[in-house]
């Protein structure tokens, strides 16, 4: 009978090991023996204690998602054999001095299925509410093939794609380069003409992130935000508009742009379709490095 894993992948902890697992095809856990966390014997360690029944149960066929931090997952795969023996640790996180022999090192061998989600590893889904696994530790357990299949019907619709370290750290960061450059957000957009207009704070001392104007001269304020817009990001924007228009009698527009997946919360969808003043604009980030010569 076909069973159904999920193993944590700590990105944010080791960067760079969910690439380092998709093009090792395999995903891994820790313990090291040499620790004295081993296969079989006592543990007073109740982590490795269920972790260790779990990789003992996992058998080639059965299937596995990685899971990551904030609702994601990186891939869905077949188990085509183990190597999580006391004498085949073979770390996934490279020897360091804080690990000298590594981490993650007992490994799970899988085959990525391809078909199911973005086929680069810089590419992750965003889980949206209703397929979100309910679990983000412990580090590998067995999940309901239920939620299971809703987790491959997320990882199909590619407007769940997000990028896997593709945001800006800073809010501001992404506003001071709209603000450097406006025309890339839309044709024509220039920086508010008044300084003192742009400038100007609210009277709980905030501040919309930018202030821009159009081809039309009307104003148009423009929020920030790392993750999915939801509708408090949507009630603050319109606050910032309506301070705008008492100042400058003219109705601005509000554009708000967010890093999160390109499918909208279906709130938020409707509330924006019903507001001709209002768009909401997803960014992507994309670096490139070029050897000088």
């Amino acid at each position: 009978m076909k069973n159904y894993w999920k193993v944590f992948c700590e990105e944010t902890e080791f960067p760079g090991l969910w690439p380092r697992w998709y093009k090792n095809q395999c995903a891994a856990v820790g313990w090291r023996p040499k620790r004295g966390q081993t296969l079989e014997g006592k543990t007073d360690d109740t982590g490795w204690a269920m972790a260790r029944k779990a990789i003992k149960c996992i058998a080639p066929g059965d299937m596995v998602v990685v899971q990551l931090r904030n609702h994601r997952v990186g891939r869905i795969g077949e188990v085509v054999r183990k190597l999580i023996g006391d004498n085949e640790w073979n770390p996934t996180v490279p020897p360091s001095k804080e690990h000298p022999f590594g981490g993650k090192g007992r490994r799970i061998e899988v085959r990525w299925d391809l078909n199911v989600g973005p086929t680069d590893p810089e590419t992750v889904v965003l889980l949206p509410t209703c397929s979100r696994l309910a679990l983000v530790r412990p580090t590998i357990c067995r999940i309901d093939p239920k939620a299971f299949d809703c987790v491959v019907k997320a990882m199909k619709d590619d407007a769940n794609w997000v990028g896997l370290h593709g945001r800006f750290d800073r809010e501001r960061s992404l506003s001071d380069y709209i603000a450097t450059y406006p025309f890339r957000l839309e044709d024509n957009l220039m920086p508010y003409p008044d300084k003192k207009v742009r400038e100007n704070a609210f009277d709980d001392n905030t501040r919309s992130d930018i202030l821009l104007i159009d081809k039309n001269g009307t104003p148009v304020v423009v929020e920030c935000k790392q993750g999915a817009p939801t509708m408090e990001n949507i009630k603050q924007l319109r606050g910032y508009m309506n301070h705008i228009h008492g100042i400058t009698r003219k109705k601005p527009r509000g554009i708000l742009v967010h890093g999160g997946a390109a499918s909208l919360r279906d709130e938020v969808r409707k509330e924006v379709a019903l507001d001709p003043l209002l768009r909401i604009i997803r960014y992507s980030l994309l670096v490139d490095f070029v050897p000088c010569t």
